[in-house]
């Protein structure tokens, strides 16, 4: 059967070319390649699903900088689509936990720096009260809790581009496993919207 185990959810949130890269190769941390699709009613809708049931945000320490950079600026700001701003006020008022072996000190409110390996981490994190566990856009930390098998929901935004290189998101030596699909809606430029449920 197609649920989660009992307690929070971990959902895994990442948008990927069609030739199976999350970032370009010569410049990974440029997301202009992205634009063009999340600014649709299906990327918006997808996006608003994802974090509705979310009481944690999970960042690695580039995203949480490039994430917490922006976002807040779109609360207010003229033009704004409802469902980006409601977005970026949920970013700013949820407990966010940001993966760094830099970091000391949070630069952001209702933050927790984390240390350690991700899998044992939300392991741990899992076992305390509230809701969804969104992990937002960062590989590292998606990748690593692919290998752990602690993904309950995989949340992915299919692009038709190919970047023709740069990092994969999907790594040989993964555990098997099977997923059922629960949601799937496709934009008017071609960009697939699938939500997948890990079967334990």
């Amino acid at each position: 059967m197609s649920q989660h185990t009992n307690g929070r959810k971990v959902i895994a949130n990442i948008n990927i070319s069609i030739d199976g890269r999350y970032a370009a190769p010569e410049n990974p941390i440029d997301m202009s390649w992205v634009i063009p699709y999340a600014t649709t009613d299906v990327g918006r809708d997808h996006m608003t699903n994802f974090w509705k049931n979310a009481t944690t945000a999970v960042l690695g320490r580039v995203n949480a900088e490039g994430f917490l950079g922006f976002w807040p600026t779109m609360i207010g700001a003229e033009g704004v689509d409802p469902r980006d701003e409601a977005f970026a006020q949920w970013l700013v008022d949820v407990e966010k936990v940001v993966f760094s072996s830099t970091l000391t000190e949070p630069a952001w409110d209702r933050t927790t720096i984390e240390n350690r390996a991700a899998g044992e981490a939300i392991a741990e994190l899992k076992q305390t009260d509230g809701g969804d566990i969104v992990v937002l856009s960062s590989a590292s930390i998606i990748k690593a809790l692919l290998e752990a098998d602690a993904v309950d929901t995989l949340s992915m935004m299919i692009f038709p581009v190919f970047l023709g290189g740069g990092p994969r998101l999907f790594e040989d030596g993964l555990p098997s496993a099977e997923w059922s699909l629960t949601s799937q809606a496709t934009s008017e430029n071609g960009a697939i919207s699938l939500v997948y449920d890990r079967i334990r």
